[in-house]
């Protein structure tokens, strides 16, 4: 695919992706989503790669849904493109953009800069979220007449709890960095000339472990995250350890152990 408004590159074991939409302070579009999906599915099918960063070109890391090209697409009568009336949360059809973070490589967030919107919700399901001190985060929904997507409704309510997400999404204010730290909301606020290389190296840590069992954990914090059904949560966990004793990353890493090197997974 030909990337136009996103750049991907690789770090070592660690893709970078980039919104590379400076002059709209990367305001998402159907076809943002479509590349990112494509370079996303890219290094999910790469062996070497073990870990994906996801950050935003210029000033801004994303300032939400581009306003003429989608929603006064929209309310002329029009589609924004890849028929996003039939998608879920106004992505393109039949990409499910929160099951792919689900099950992709493990995926960090480095936010520069505004969030706001689905520049908010889209790395909602990310598994961390590193943001810079210049950051700002708002769920701006409610400002527009819309309501949330991409399942952020329950990301938010688990990351910043039932109040403060309420409180969020209702009043449609945009918080500070370090706010949205104290929130819950960003998991570690970083000096600003520091982000990328920040992120890439906790994504380069990260990579370093054994893909399929990266994949299982990701599996069952989604599953086990708001299940109150112990019994459920930890059959799922016995079937994912059983299936873990058999594999040649188990049996490389014991190795390794006994005899004192670092493990060769990749």
């Amino acid at each position: 695919m030909d990337y136009q408004q996103i750049r991907a590159e690789r770090q070592g074991e660690v893709v970078l992706l980039t919104l590379e939409r400076p002059d709209r302070l990367n305001a998402w579009t159907p076809r943002m989503a479509e590349e990112l999906a494509h370079a996303i599915e890219a290094a999910n099918a790469a062996r070497e790669v073990g870990a994906i960063v996801l950050t935003g070109a210029g000033r801004g890391f994303c300032a939400g849904a581009d306003m003429e090209d989608t929603f006064q697409t929209r309310i002329d009568g029009g589609d924004p493109g890849a028929n996003t009336a039939e998608g879920e949360g106004g992505m393109p059809a039949g990409l499910d953009w929160v099951a792919l973070c689900r099950r992709s490589k493990p995926l960090v967030a480095a936010v520069n800069g505004a969030a706001v919107g689905i520049g908010m919700t889209m790395v909602l399901p990310f598994d961390v979220i590193l943001a810079s001190e210049r950051a700002r985060f708002g769920m701006l929904f409610i400002k527009v007449g819309l309501v949330p997507e991409l399942a952020s409704t329950h990301f938010l309510v688990q990351r910043m709890g039932f109040g403060r997400a309420s409180e969020m999404c209702l009043s449609g204010r945009l918080y500070a960095a370090e706010e949205s730290l104290d929130a819950g909301l960003v998991d570690r606020l970083v000096p600003h000339d520091r982000l990328v290389e920040s992120a890439l190296e906790l994504a380069g840590e990260i990579a370093a472990n054994p893909d399929p069992m990266l994949r299982m954990t990701k599996d069952l914090l989604t599953r086990n995250g708001a299940d109150a059904d112990l019994t459920a949560v930890q059959q799922r966990e016995t079937e994912l350890l059983r299936e873990c004793w058999r594999t040649p990353e188990h049996k490389e890493a014991v190795q390794a152990f006994i005899e004192k090197r670092p493990p060769r997974f990749r």
